[in-house]
């Protein structure tokens, strides 16, 4: 699992730019899938087909996109000026290594901030190490959108830390859900959604199109497991989190004890997860059409939207037996 995690966070995706990823993701689930496709957002469809023709459709949606910082203006100096895209924290931005799609790397920056003033992402630029504005513009385009650099390392034995683990570690679980998934009565159409940083974009059409029976969104969530944290009531290495509500949904009542009782079945260690913020494709599958039961199954997060994002390998596989289960 962890080869295959530091294969989908090393691969570029910024919201909106998910293209290099769901080429990596292809390549991984061809073999195990009936047919691949993408829509007009670049999400990606696979589906395997279920042995019966009056079975349900089950969607399943993990998001491949990564928050980042788009260029807006280049100053004379060569800084680039950015804004965010997505939910970026200017507190864990500060002096980190970024890099942008074609190999350029640089540091996103804090400039000094006058008295009385709040820190805002004006006041944040990227040091590419170019001399001057015609510089800085021979390496990269206004447009252009910077993420945190690779980093994908164990913490102790069972933990991994890397930027992107929002969501790639659900693209991991999802890739590896396929991959060993008998075959099953209903129809598994498993997306990897685009946009999701952004509102759920991708999701959204996406569930549009396949009209689903049942959708579960897979997700990280956060975590109430270090110093002065205690909320949400989810700790790493507890087990999959299987989402009630978080402010952008709540879960169908049946759903959340059709999966918890698919974890009690399967024998792995499994969390309730009541979320105070926050949201996840899930939001936008329910409200499709004439409305879908869904739900969210969830990995425990530390430092979500950092450039250290930290996951449990313990509560993937739990999450794993959870979903392999219940789609039996």
């Amino acid at each position: 699992m962890f080869e295959l995690i530091r294969t989908l966070v090393n691969a570029y995706g910024a919201t909106g730019r998910e293209k290099t990823v769901s080429e990596v993701i292809e390549n991984l689930v061809k073999p195990y899938v009936d047919t691949i496709s993408r829509d007009a957002l670049g999400n990606l469809i696979c589906v395997k087909k279920g042995t019966d023709e009056n079975g349900k459709k089950i969607m399943l949606s993990a998001h491949m996109d990564h928050i980042g910082f788009i260029v807006v203006a280049v100053e004379k100096e060569g800084y680039l000026r950015v804004m965010p895209v997505g939910g970026i924290g200017l507190a864990v931005s500060k002096t980190r290594h970024v890099s942008f799609e074609n190999g350029v790397q640089g540091v996103i920056v804090q400039q000094p901030v006058r008295e009385g003033e709040t820190p805002a992402m004006k006041h944040m630029f990227i040091d590419i190490g170019a001399e001057n504005d015609e510089e800085a513009l021979s390496m990269i385009q206004l447009g252009d959108v910077a993420v945190y650099s690779n980093d994908c390392f164990r913490l102790g034995k069972n933990r991994v830390s890397a930027p992107a683990m929002d969501d790639r570690i659900a693209c991991a679980l999802l890739v590896s859900v396929l991959q060993d998934l008998p075959q099953v009565k209903n129809t598994v159409v498993a997306v990897f959604s685009t946009q999701e940083e952004v509102g759920c974009r991708g999701a959204k059409v996406a569930a549009f199109g396949i009209e689903p029976d049942v959708g579960i969104a897979l997700d990280v969530t956060a975590n109430g497991d270090t110093p002065e944290t205690k909320l949400p009531a989810v700790k790493l290495g507890a087990g999959a989190a299987v989402k009630i509500m978080d402010r952008g949904s709540i879960s169908n009542p049946e759903l959340v004890q059709e999966l918890l009782d698919a974890g009690k079945r399967a024998g792995v260690p499994t969390q309730r997860e009541v979320l105070p913020f926050g949201g996840t494709d899930a939001s936008a599958i329910q409200l499709s059409r004439g409305g879908v039961k869904a739900g969210t199954v969830s990995i425990p997060c530390r430092y979500v939207h950092s450039a250290c994002e930290v996951i449990d390998l313990r509560d993937v596989e739990a999450c794993k037996g959870l979903l392999l289960e219940y789609l039996k």
